[in-house]
């Protein structure tokens, strides 16, 4: 005889019985046109956290139904000097998205061989109480160098006109040169802020104040510092990807007091209705004028007559460490760079060059004698670059530097 057990059925209470999540993570906004030839940068909002923290982000030619990447698609991960995500109000987090070249190159080498010119940036959520994982997706639509792709800053450079110092050196009630702003951008949009001038004994930038308006999140853009202002900013910029922007009327650069003096760009967030203002579930953030990065500042000393000298004279020589003349740099590998500490340095000077045209230079505290070059350098696999150090001394004077040293980076 053969029996057959059937299930008895029990009323639980309500306590006991398995819950799920009555809302998803939702991201604003959710598609969004990008650059295929430069970086661009999205401001995102993650909206409807509960007990979950962002983990890492990729891009990916193909999601599955969960919105994880499909293995074998994907074309990069958020390097960790673009990650600016942070959490903002009671549960959305603010997410900077930053698509480097060498992700843009890929999404388009896969739509020419006939796949879909879409390709989506994956940001995953880990629970914090044990749950699952839960992944979600921002489309990304390449779209040339077009105007609706999201106003954002690529590159800033500050200069004097017609010099280019680390520190420039000024006497006491002296006009500075002119100043200008070289800026690389996406898309068109108004570009509003002002000039600022930290004098001294003001308390120094940090990171959240060098960053444009645009790139924090609403809580946060308040609390900003402000400094002395010189003269506002209020432009309009076509899609054509750089303008010259030139600076305050150089009799207002404050000359008086005696020291190191910086000149800031402050930029605002501007409505960016047309591309991708973010939804934050209790209003609308303007995102005009983001960037994946602080903005750069221009530093000038003044002094005392012989405190101050612009020409050059003879100087000692800085000696260089790593990576040694002729070495060979496999591209997946970090490229850093170290050099011996010489006396009487107020900051280093870092250049690197390719075919003697300038592709990078970091101004470094005197205190550091390390330098680890950011992941866009890498892509200059295959070519010979050159690196050399200058050390500079409080009135802008360049006191030591080293030879120039080759390198190359092997293509793997």
């Amino acid at each position: 005889m053969r029996f057959r057990v059937l299930p008895i059925l029990f009323s639980l209470p309500l306590a006991f019985l398995p819950t799920t999540r009555a809302t998803a993570v939702t991201v604003s906004p959710f598609g969004v046109n990008v650059s295929t030839f430069s970086p661009t940068s999205v401001y995102l909002t993650f909206r409807g956290l509960e007990n979950q923290r962002a983990a890492e982000a990729l891009w990916c030619g193909e999601i599955n139904a969960n919105n994880s990447c499909v293995p074998g698609t994907i074309f990069g991960r958020l390097p960790r000097r673009y990650n600016r995500g942070t959490p903002s109000g009671p549960n959305n987090y603010t997410d900077i998205m930053t698509i480097p070249p060498s992700v843009a190159r890929r999404a388009y080498q896969d739509a020419a061989r006939g796949n879909s010119p879409e390709f989506f940036y994956v940001r995953r959520f880990v629970s914090t109480t044990g749950g699952p994982d839960e992944y979600v997706a921002v489309t990304c639509r390449l779209a040339g160098s077009s105007a609706r792709i999201p106003f954002s800053l690529t590159n800033v450079r500050l200069r004097f006109d017609k010099s280019d110092p680390v520190v420039l050196g000024v006497a006491r009630g002296q006009n500075l040169p002119r100043v200008q702003a070289d800026i690389r951008y996406n898309g068109s949009g108004r570009l509003k802020g002002r000039w600022e001038v930290v004098q001294p004994g003001d308390t120094p930038p940090n990171t959240r104040d060098l960053l444009p308006e645009a790139s924090l999140p609403p809580e946060q853009r308040a609390l900003q510092r402000r400094y002395t202002l010189i003269e506002p900013v209020d432009v309009f910029l076509p899609p054509t990807g750089r303008v010259i922007l030139p600076g305050p009327d150089p009799s207002k650069l404050p000359t008086t007091a005696g020291g190191l003096h910086l000149i800031l760009l402050r930029v605002e967030a501007t409505n960016d209705a047309d591309a991708a203002n973010s939804q934050t579930g209790f209003g609308t953030v303007f995102t005009g004028g983001v960037a994946g990065s602080p903005l750069p500042v221009l530093r000038y000393y003044v002094g005392n007559g012989d405190d101050v000298t612009r020409k050059t004279t003879k100087t000692s020589e800085l000696q260089l460490l790593l990576p040694n003349q002729g070495a060979k740099i496999a591209n997946n590998q970090p490229v850093s760079f170290n050099w011996q500490q010489s006396q009487g340095a107020s900051a280093y000077r870092l250049e690197v060059e390719s075919d003697k045209t300038p592709i990078l230079s970091a101004v470094l505290d005197a205190k550091t004698t390390r330098y680890t070059a950011p992941p866009w350098l890498q892509e200059r696999a295959g070519q010979t670059l050159r690196w050399r150090v200058q050390a500079i001394a409080p009135g802008g004077k360049t006191v030591a530097e080293s030879e120039w040293s080759e390198f190359q980076l092997q293509k793997q």
